[in-house]
């Protein structure tokens, strides 16, 4: 996705605000890159698709409960 010129990484499927921000907090030190969570959505700076599916999914997420895209 493209979001100003920029790629990004979107994230949807949580259900739990607080499992958001810790979740978010999590992917972004573990990545080493920027970005943000509201609304239900996490939005990392850059392509991280396969990085962020691979993360999720060892922290215990079914892959049919997440979009990464």
């Amino acid at each position: 996705m493209i979001k100003r010129g920029k790629r990004v990484t979107t994230i949807k499927g949580f259900t739990n605000a607080d499992q958001i921000t810790s979740t978010a907090h999590e992917l972004k030190k573990s990545i080493g890159t920027g970005g943000t969570s509201k609304n239900g959505i996490i939005v990392l700076q850059g392509d991280h698709r396969s990085k962020v599916t691979d993360f999720l999914l060892s922290k215990g997420f079914q892959k049919e409960s997440i979009e990464v895209i």
